[in-house]
């Protein structure tokens, strides 16, 4: 097998641990916005929802929606110089742009979120395509691998959230759920991804690496 020419990145939750702000911000957006209240001790099972599941749990309609997501990109934005990547991603980036593997982030957050966080990183990135809908990643996946020259079957998409998968699978890409971010990774590996990867390095690695469109082991 040949190695994939593209790799797509999510950015929360698989290269920066912005887990603890959303843990911080997650009550007061649930009281700005009247949702469903969460008991601090459910915030755990949320993450084995999907998307439309964690919707219908904090009982937010599609009209809300834009709101939400509006105000959660500027506390974001706000929070941006107090989030770190994880450990090990600007080494894993610098090996996969030595291997010749390009390089992107699709996310939901601003653009100028990500960059702040990412600091000099980002300049290990190929192509950003930031602002993406809550459901409508898989357009911005097909249009960075058509950006690219890539065809879907050489680009796999790399998420901690099973909208993650769902959106590669329905750009016609593989993807790739990682174990460190939001979802828990039983919810992810119930959800079928071509990879699960259990950590940064076999991350690297892997992309790096001839004959990985198999899926892994579970």
């Amino acid at each position: 097998m040949t190695r994939y020419r593209l790799a797509i990145f999510d950015f929360d939750g698989t290269l920066a641990d912005s887990m603890p702000w959303f843990r911080a911000s997650f009550q007061d957006m649930i009281k700005r916005f009247d949702l469903a209240p969460v008991r601090d001790d459910e915030i755990e099972g949320l993450r084995a929802l999907s998307a439309r599941e964690m919707m219908a749990r904090l009982n937010v309609s599609m009209w809300q929606l834009p709101a939400i997501v509006t105000d959660m990109r500027k506390r974001k934005l706000a929070a941006a110089g107090d989030t770190p990547l994880f450990p090990g991603i600007p080494e894993m980036l610098t090996g996969l742009q030595t291997s010749d593997v390009r390089t992107a982030i699709v996310s939901s957050d601003s653009e100028i979120s990500v960059r702040q966080v990412l600091g000099s990183t980002a300049s290990l990135i190929g192509h950003f395509d930031c602002g993406a809908s809550l459901f409508g990643k898989h357009w911005k996946f097909r249009r960075v691998a058509r950006r690219f020259g890539v065809e879907p079957s050489q680009a796999i998409c790399i998420g901690d959230e099973l909208r993650d998968i769902e959106a590669a699978r329905a750009a016609g890409m593989n993807s790739a759920a990682v174990a460190w971010g939001y979802a828990l990774p039983s919810a992810l590996q119930a959800a079928g991804p071509t990879h699960l990867f259990g950590s940064i390095e076999e991350m690297g690695s892997r992309l790096r690496s001839d004959g990985i469109a198999g899926p892994s082991p579970p």
